[in-house]
């Protein structure tokens, strides 16, 4: 029972807000009690929390399993960003606003918690890319890593890329374009141009 309120909850906090989605609605949408929720989630604060890990281990454990295939690093980035583009499709900008205004805590908990995942998974990426000769090898590894988190969370910023400018998915490939070309050796730089004339040509 919990996790079903916890996935009714993180459904429709996606797609009517944290705001607008009291814990009656919740009930009614479930066609339980209220006093049901309560048994688990002592206010709706708890439940958002809850609802927030849930989501954040959802996306992790996809994101996990891209890297666990130890693919080319460049390729991996290129699925990790399609995997982003795919799952921010279908979430609302003002979701993420309403989350980090009305539960700064919250937010701050799973930004770190995403922190960290991330940059195991860049850190990572980056070593085996220098190892193969793709990445060059005086790269600040630590740094690249924080830098790269940084900006794929900023686009998700509606005042630094306003949506009616910047369209998400070509601003994300814009930016994986800028990071590799950063990064690479000779040897990865061909590479990425292979790769992405194919993907032109498709």
């Amino acid at each position: 029972m919990k996790n079903k309120i916890i996935m009714k909850s993180a459904e429709l906090f996606s797609n009517l807000g944290f705001k607008s989605v009291t814990m009656d609605d919740i009930a009614n949408e479930m066609g339980i009690s209220k006093k049901t929720i309560y048994q688990y989630f002592a206010t709706k604060t708890k439940l958002v929390e809850a609802t927030a890990i849930f989501k954040f281990e959802c996306i992790s454990e996809s994101i996990d399993d891209i890297f666990k295939l130890e693919a080319n690093p460049i390729d991996e980035l290129f699925n990790t960003k399609d995997f982003i583009i795919g799952h921010m499709k279908n979430q609302k900008l003002s979701i993420e606003y309403q989350f980090k205004k009305y539960y700064p805590k919250i937010y701050s908990i799973v930004k770190q918690k995403q922190f960290e995942a991330m940059n195991k998974c860049v850190c990572d990426n980056l070593n085996r890319g220098i190892q193969a000769g793709l990445y060059r090898t005086n790269l600040n590894v630590d740094f690249i890593s924080r830098i790269y988190f940084s900006a794929m969370g900023s686009m998700k910023d509606n005042e630094i890329f306003p949506s009616d400018k910047f369209n998400l998915e070509e601003s994300l490939t814009h930016y994986l374009e800028y990071h590799l070309r950063g990064i690479c050796t000779p040897l990865g730089i061909t590479y990425l141009n292979e790769r992405t004339q194919q993907s032109k040509i498709k």
